[in-house]
């Protein structure tokens, strides 16, 4: 027998969601007449409530058994519809203290985005020297990758980033000139904590995702000069696609990282 999955009704206000009736059919609020799991509206509704605002990067969000009350329905499916959220690293469950909105500010969030490892020693944040940040017109392929269109505003920033004092990565970064309004050279210099932590708390732009596209390639002149390297070492060259709640595109990164002393760590699992 094939079992098939039917969208449950909600109010029009998923804060007070009620989610009953089974088998009508009827979409819940915000989100499209397809057919999903019970525990996936759940899901998607408690992102919807994350990206609103309504709970806080680093904040305690309610209970599963007060999400269950909430949306009226079991305690296991919103257990199964946070294990998915978890393992996406929207939330974090700590042992003892509940659930919480995962942040760029937590220790383990930080690297999570860095894959230059140490070949010797504990991974550590590096020391950032900001080159330049300015107000451009998106290039056609910028554009395209933020789905933006050609000549819209966006923030240009280059910086090397130097470990133990060590140059080591060259990052020239897109970002759009709407979200990342304010955002000025004087202001990332001032900031001592990760980048994203800044983007999270300032401009409440959330990084959830990021798809890289590496390639090995020697360094030109200008490079070589800032790295502190000589021309032609190789390098690997990052092209990094961040995305925020919605699968909205939000920066282009493009980096070129010496590995002299690094290596690029990737866990499959």
């Amino acid at each position: 027998m094939v079992k098939s999955w039917v969208m449950n009704p909600a109010l029009s206000n998923p804060s007070s969601n009620a989610i009953s009736n089974a088998g009508t059919g009827t979409p819940l609020s915000g989100l499209p007449p397809t057919f999903s799991p019970l525990y996936q509206q759940i899901k998607s509704l408690i992102t919807q409530s994350l990206q609103s605002g309504e709970w806080k990067p680093g904040e305690l969000i309610p209970s599963e058994m007060e999400l269950a009350t909430r949306f009226k329905v079991s305690q296991g499916t919103v257990r199964k519809a946070i294990d998915e959220l978890a393992a996406e690293n929207l939330v974090v469950r700590r042992q003892g203290k509940g659930t919480f909105v995962a942040s760029h500010h937590e220790a383990r969030a930080q690297y999570r985005f860095l894959k230059l490892m140490p070949d010797v020693g504990e991974p550590h944040s590096p020391d950032n020297k900001i080159i330049e940040v300015k107000r451009l017109r998106a290039p056609a392929e910028v554009a395209r990758l933020l789905d933006m269109k050609s000549g819209d505003s966006v923030v240009f920033i280059k910086r090397i980033q130097s470990f133990d004092g060590i140059p080591t990565i060259i990052e020239e970064l897109w970002l759009p000139g709407l979200i990342f309004k304010g955002l000025t050279a004087e202001r990332l210099i001032e900031y001592k904590g990760p980048m994203y932590g800044l983007f999270e708390t300032e401009f409440g732009t959330r990084m959830i995702r990021a798809t890289e596209k590496i390639r090995a390639v020697p360094a030109a002149k200008d490079v070589a000069e800032l790295l502190e390297i000589a021309v032609d070492t190789p390098l690997l060259s990052v092209e990094r696609i961040s995305f925020t709640y919605g699968d909205k595109p939000v920066e282009v990164r493009r980096a070129l990282y010496s590995t002299s002393q690094h290596h690029y760590q990737n866990d499959l699992s």
